[in-house]
């Protein structure tokens, strides 16, 4: 039982992992919301929109791959939730299929004003995708609409073991003022490691200059709509779980003393926010701000890993329910059987791979800068 319990920790984490790699790499979205703030004309909206053009996969393989782990791993968590709140999940899946889409279609319209709806809808993505992620994120801490009953397994002419308490199936996340708070945070979020991430790839002066006077702005926001939530969610009641019996009731402090219980978790989370500050200060002031965006985008993953982790473990209920607390789910009961969790232990031993697969081309995409002079010469341009 407790190899079963270190698995189910285990992967809990990796689950938080990607998490925090999916947050960072949201500066696709961030980037494209900026389209037409930052590019006054075709050809700076087109060195914008190839610099995110070249990242996107990224992205929604990594949305796919946080998708597939939950269910692998945490299975009655996605049936709950990508079964129950559906309509949030199929906005979210929605926005960045026509972000795909749009990208390969914007590129083959002649028509000026054909292009910019297209582009639009790149548009559309980077503001829908990172605030409806960041809402649906927030509910592991304030909570969702759902009722689970493992009794109904045996029921064979209904064997639904989780249910959702209203007829909204997800829309009503948006109706907790907290969602959108966190909504709001990743979506500042998402606009400012874009701008970070332009400063670092595009090489045109004009454009640069524009970033730098835009950047300061979101982060401010970012900052404003982030220490709003955590200070309230540190703050408040939290969802615990009684070891022994397994039992979800409320617990003052909880979110805090759960980072006060684990100093690695703290200390994680503290360093990666003054990675994201640092990284902030270097594309706003720094003569060379090229570097901004990898310790921003560092601190990003320490930090929403570090929430992540805190909304799981030591004893935590990570998806509470409004509608029957006993409902929550938890780590432990929410959890794969213990040979499934074990044999994906071993295929995780391949993660360090892909990352370095990863990485190979990342590096291989950003051998130099994007200029004008590039795009004119390039046949394979969005």
């Amino acid at each position: 039982m407790e190899t079963y319990s270190c698995l189910q920790h285990y992967w809990w984490f990796l689950i938080s992992l990607l998490g925090g790699l999916l947050v960072f790499l949201l500066f696709v979205q961030g980037g494209n919301s900026l389209l037409f703030q930052l590019g006054k004309t075709p050809e700076e909206r087109s060195l914008l929109i190839n610099a995110t053009g070249r990242k996107w996969e990224f992205t929604f393989t990594t949305l796919v791959t946080f998708g597939g782990a939950f269910f692998a791993s945490f299975p009655l968590f996605y049936s709950t939730s990508f079964g129950g709140a559906y309509w949030a999940w199929m906005l979210i899946l929605f926005s960045f299929v026509l972000q795909a889409v749009a990208y390969e279609f914007q590129a083959g319209v002649n028509s000026p004003k054909g292009k910019a709806v297209w582009q639009s809808f790149l548009v559309f993505n980077g503001i829908l995708g990172p605030l409806l992620l960041g809402a649906a994120v927030a509910t592991f801490f304030t909570g969702s609409n759902f009722v689970v009953d493992k009794g109904n397994m045996s029921d064979l002419s209904m064997p639904v073991i989780s249910r959702w308490a209203n007829s909204w199936h997800g829309i009503d996340i948006l109706f907790n003022i907290w969602n959108w708070v966190l909504g709001i945070a990743v979506y500042y979020l998402s606009r400012v490691l874009g701008g970070l991430y332009f400063l670092n790839r595009i090489g045109d002066d004009t454009l640069v200059m524009r970033c730098r006077r835009r950047l300061f702005g979101d982060a401010f926001a970012f900052l404003l709509f982030f220490l709003a939530f955590l200070v309230r969610t540190l703050v408040s009641d939290g969802f615990a779980v009684d070891p022994a019996t397994q039992e979800i009731y409320m617990e003052p402090l909880k979110y805090l003393n759960n980072l006060l219980a684990m100093p690695a978790v703290l200390a994680a989370f503290l360093i990666g926010v003054v990675l994201v500050l640092w990284g902030i200060v270097r594309g706003v002031f720094s003569a060379v701000p090229r570097r901004g965006i990898w310790f921003a985008g560092t601190g990003t993953v320490l930090t929403v890993t570090a929430l992540l982790l805190c909304a799981g473990w030591n004893n935590t209920a990570y998806y509470p329910s409004l509608a029957d607390l006993q409902s929550s789910l938890t780590i432990a009961n929410s959890s794969s059987s213990p040979f499934t969790l074990e044999v994906m232990a071993y295929v995780s031993i391949l993660i360090p791979f892909v990352l370095a697969y990863i990485i190979y081309a990342w590096r291989a995409l950003e051998r130099k800068q994007i200029t004008r002079e590039e795009l004119r010469d390039d046949d394979h341009a969005y």
